[in-house]
């Protein structure tokens, strides 16, 4: 996948994970105006989703019962069309793409909270995204309790509607998984107010603009 990019593509790929809770979405409108701010053209997508087929295929994993290796090969072939169609020539062009979720939540949620091997999920990463991951993740790490606290009561999807246990094993893969690349996932204390918040991605961004 790393092959797709030209090589002197100027684009950064940034995104945000959390277990549903957190509040990263609440950032995510700041953040992408905040790089603009730089003089940057910025897209703003979100996965599963993010092109006309993504988004058939989110209705789908975000209200119908399926089996786990269904579920990740579908949030597989999404990504694949979101990059092809969306992240990959963005990039290309110079522009920055800001992501609500990547793989990292399918390492997450169908690994940690559904137990999908991890064998099976590197090979399906390997596969559709060869070397190609993002330049940088925020991760907004939450307690679960507090998460799900925040959760509007009402029209949750089948995720949000999962239990507390499901939920912790989420949050620990993602812990997992930052731990395991360090240099790439900043982990945000999302407990903090929202202008306490502000204030790291700023310094964080300044780093990368």
């Amino acid at each position: 996948m790393t092959s797709e990019m030209p090589a002197d593509a100027k684009g950064k790929f940034i995104t945000l994970e959390g277990i549903d809770g957190a509040g990263k979405s609440t950032h995510l409108p700041w953040l992408a105006d905040r790089i603009r701010a730089t003089g940057r053209k910025v897209v703003v997508t979100r996965e599963p989703g993010g092109t006309p087929l993504g988004e058939k295929l989110r209705e789908l994993l975000l209200s119908q019962p399926m089996h786990v290796e269904t579920e990740t090969m579908l949030m597989f072939a999404a990504r694949r069309e979101h990059m092809a169609q969306v992240i990959v020539p963005a990039l290309g062009a110079g522009r920055w793409v800001i992501s609500d979720r990547f793989t990292d939540a399918t390492f997450a949620y169908q690994g940690g909270g559904r137990g999908l091997s991890r064998d099976k999920f590197a090979v399906l990463e390997q596969w559709v995204q060869g070397g190609f991951q993002p330049d940088l993740t925020l991760y907004f790490d939450l307690p679960v309790e507090v998460a799900r606290a925040r959760l509007a009561v009402g029209a949750l999807d089948r995720f949000e509607r999962e239990n507390a246990g499901f939920f912790a094993r989420v949050r620990a893969a993602y812990l997992d998984r930052a731990a395991s690349d360090p240099g790439r996932v900043r982990i945000i204390d999302a407990g903090q107010t929202v202008d306490e918040i502000k204030i790291i991605l700023q310094n964080i961004i300044s780093t990368l603009c």
